[in-house]
């Protein structure tokens, strides 16, 4: 066996030229594809500052609750809501939504794990299959939007809540309908 002539690769320099050339396309091309994500990234960060702040403090400071412009656009700042429970803080904000009447918000998610031929035991009580040594796991959570609509109505009706246990934001936002 000629281990030489096995060990021997020809190249052909036109491809591999060829190859080359598309690979530094595509580098480039990553290099404006992050460019424009990190562009994007500041304008939604304007876009916001515009129309949670700036625009509704001047409507606010000139008493305007709504503004339309000669097109016939309309410009109005209306209430938003928004609200995220963490993780640390889940067990106490799931104890407050209980003992203050919300507890039916709060979704209880057991999930069972089995193997085959084990249908039976799947219809016996979780404490019973703790105490046999099955795995069990148990997620308790509210959604986003149950939770965001929980807060609006909340605060809405003059009720207090507990905004940092809760995770809860208020701000305005300015909306734009154009004709």
């Amino acid at each position: 066996m000629d281990l030489e002539a096995l060990s021997t690769v020809v190249v052909d320099t036109e491809a591999a030229k060829g190859i080359a050339e598309e690979c530094n396309k595509l580098i480039e091309t990553q290099k404006e594809v992050a460019n424009m994500e990190e562009q994007l990234k500041k304008l939604k960060e304007t876009e916001r500052n515009l129309s949670e702040q700036s625009i509704p403090n001047l409507m606010r400071e000139a008493g305007i609750k709504e503004l339309k412009l000669d097109d016939g656009t309309a410009i109005s700042v209306k209430p938003y809501y928004s609200a995220s429970i963490s993780k640390a803080k889940e067990k106490e904000a799931f104890e407050w939504m209980r003992q203050n009447g919300f507890g039916d918000l709060i979704k209880n998610k057991v999930e069972l794990q089995f193997g085959k031929a084990e249908d039976e035991l799947a219809n016996q009580l979780v404490e019973e299959l703790k105490s046999k040594g099955h795995n069990v796991s148990q997620k308790m959570k509210i959604e986003p939007m149950t939770l965001k609509a929980f807060i609006r109505e909340q605060i809405e009706e003059g009720h207090e809540v507990p905004a940092d246990l809760l995770g809860v934001y208020v701000g305005n936002r300015t909306t734009i309908k154009q004709k």
